[in-house]
């Protein structure tokens, strides 16, 4: 297993976002995306959704970047939705904006080069659940609940959760959103919402323990990978699969294949020689 150096420091402290890198002795970075509202669940209003905004683009344009850590403030919740009161607030004219905004937080996300995991303690509600769905993987407390309750508030949930039928199915993301009910993480689990469920003190133990697999994976082929699976997602069945035959020759336009491929030729004779 890989150790990490200890030297986490802020890159900037410009709430209500907050950004640390990790250099790793695997090479490149992990940037750890705090959401700081925790006063009010992390909700997601203009100025918290502008300045993440900004952040993404800043972290989609750094090429030392091997992964993406996304949580929220505090530990009552990841992202409680969107802030009520300015969705009291909005009218025909605003609404489009306002929606357009947390769209783009979280296709932001979902189209960053790099994986992201969402870690999630507390509530993930509505627009959280967007984020969440939005992420490549999604790892959880015992304690988190999630749930979609727009239609209880008199809006229907929209944008990236047109990307929960693809995690649970339709029939159950008909039920989160027509019902509005909260489940829990254990449910959560059983239906595929979530990839792993630890307790709340071993949560990011269980976030690292990830985290070291995918860093195990090369740099230009997780980037490739994680394209492609954006592809698999909007493209017909004929089409993802030419887009992969494309993918795969792609990743010799470097010589990470041959390099890595190498040191696993290097490592299988190592452990047959080691067992004569």
């Amino acid at each position: 297993m890989h150790e990490r150096r200890q030297n986490r420091q802020p890159e900037k402290r410009a709430l209500p976002i907050v950004v640390t890198t990790e250099e790793r002795l695997e090479g490149g970075h992990v940037a750890h995306v705090v959401i700081d509202n925790a006063a009010k669940l992390n909700t997601l209003h203009r100025a918290l959704m502008v300045e993440l905004v900004e952040w993404i683009e800043r972290l989609e344009a750094d090429k030392e970047l091997r992964l993406v850590v996304l949580r929220g403030a505090g530990e009552r919740a990841f992202v409680g939705g969107a802030d009520i009161t300015e969705l009291a607030a909005l009218d025909r004219d605003s609404a489009r904006d306002f929606i357009t905004l947390i769209h783009r937080c979280c296709d932001g996300f979902r189209q960053l080069p790099v994986p992201v995991i969402a870690r999630i303690d507390g509530y993930c509600l509505g627009g959280g659940l967007e984020l969440a769905a939005a992420c490549d993987m999604r790892i959880a407390s015992t304690r988190a609940q999630f749930g979609m309750p727009e239609v209880r508030i008199g809006i229907p949930s929209v944008v990236e959760a047109a990307l929960l039928p693809q995690l649970i199915g339709h029939g159950r993301a008909r039920r989160l959103v027509l019902t509005g009910e909260t489940i829990g993480a254990e449910q959560a689990l059983a239906w595929g919402l979530v990839d792993a469920v630890a307790p709340v003190a071993e949560l990011d133990q269980t976030v690292a323990h990830f985290a070291a697999m995918i860093l195990a994976g090369g740099k230009q082929a997780l980037r490739i990978q994680k394209a492609l699976i954006a592809d698999w997602q909007d493209l017909s069945t004929s089409a993802a699969i030419a887009r992969g035959i494309d993918a795969f020759v792609e990743a010799y336009d470097t010589d990470e294949p041959r390099r890595m491929a190498e040191a696993q030729l290097a490592a299988m004779r190592a452990r047959r020689r080691s067992a004569r």
